[in-house]
């Protein structure tokens, strides 16, 4: 489990309207990475972790902006994670933005997890533009 740490020196281009937390789900190391470097570079800061359990309890102990949730892991998987999480959030009433993240798109995928309750879908590898606007578009802003 790791920190994502925003950048200083944040390019107003890149950066979002305003900082957010965001909790990062991935099993692979070099995408955990990834998403940490791009994120930082849009002024955002939060937490990476390497399953859904592990992502579960860093929910219940911080709050986030939005999570980023790869629908690939061993043990507990993104569909796991995100029925967990939707269940619990039925109980207290709260809402966490999930972006789903595969390596691979098919519609049927996307639509899945979509109905699930997933707010978005992002396809490996990780691009800032396209991060940053998915981000825009399941926060408002």
């Amino acid at each position: 489990m790791g920190e994502i740490k925003a950048s200083p020196a944040i390019n107003s281009k890149t950066a979002l309207a305003r900082p957010l937390q965001i909790l990062v789900a991935d099993d692979d190391a070099l995408n955990l990475r990834v998403a940490a470097r791009l994120l930082r570079e849009q002024g955002c800061s939060g937490a990476l972790v390497t399953s859904g359990d592990k992502a579960l309890q860093l929910i219940a102990q911080r709050e986030f902006d939005l999570m980023l949730l790869d629908i690939s892991m061993p043990q507990m998987d993104g569909a796991q994670t995100l029925r967990a999480l939707r269940e619990r959030e039925r109980q207290d009433g709260r809402h966490l933005p999930v972006v789903m993240v595969s390596g691979f798109e098919d519609r049927a995928t996307v639509e899945r997890f979509l109905a699930a309750g997933a707010d978005g879908f992002l396809v490996k590898p990780l691009a800032a533009d396209s991060l940053r606007a998915e981000i825009r578009r399941v926060t408002r802003g």
